[in-house]
């Protein structure tokens, strides 16, 4: 399998900001620290950091801690977009503590490859009026940032993820174990390729 770095190096695709930031951004160091409240508005939770101190629900089994995704911090109802045009391919709600929430999954094909891309901790309505093989336009809002009640009990976020491996449901392991890290980066590459430079 070709890597998805050089898909992305042989084209020249323009694609729309998933989430619109400002100039003045928090870029956060949740290797030794829970999410706390940064000073700016706005924040970016890294891709591939190990978080020792962050999923302490059951569903993390005290061993996954290793970020597979990109977390756009920012006030509860900021938008949400779709990067370039694509198709719903899951949508739900995770209830689980410390989990999604409300999640879409949308299929893209770059380059004849075929990409997903997750969109998680929404707020309830990004999810009604969806459905399976919905089309999206590139710069479609999706969803919005939900509040910890419906967000699986986080700060208001989107965690965006990327993957190669087709989803079953709703879902995609957005922290693996140290284990599983060298496979899980094949699998779920770094979400910059899609988002730009932002850190």
């Amino acid at each position: 399998m070709k890597s998805i770095e050089s898909i992305f190096d042989k084209i020249s695709i323009d694609f729309h900001p998933v989430v619109i930031l400002p100039k003045d951004y928090a870029v956060l160091d949740l290797t030794n620290d829970t999410w706390n409240s940064p000073e700016t508005e706005f924040s970016i939770g890294r891709y591939d950091e190990f978080r020792p101190n962050m999923y302490t629900t059951t569903i993390f089994e005290d061993i996954r801690n290793i970020h597979m995704g990109i977390d756009l911090g920012g006030p509860v109802g900021t938008p949400c977009m779709s990067f370039m045009d694509g198709e719903i391919s899951h949508f739900g709600y995770n209830s689980e503590p410390g989990d999604y929430g409300n999640v879409i999954i949308i299929k893209y094909i770059i380059s004849k490859t075929v990409v997903w891309a997750l969109y998680g901790h929404l707020d309830s309505l990004s999810i009604s009026n969806k459905s399976i093989g919905q089309n999206v336009k590139g710069g479609e809002i999706i969803g919005r940032f939900g509040n910890n009640q419906e967000n699986g009990g986080w700060e208001p976020h989107l965690h965006f993820q990327l993957s190669l491996i087709e989803p079953v449901t709703h879902d995609l392991p957005g922290v693996v174990s140290s284990e599983n890290r060298v496979q899980a980066l094949l699998d779920y590459p770094d979400p910059r390729l899609v988002l730009g430079p932002l850190y």
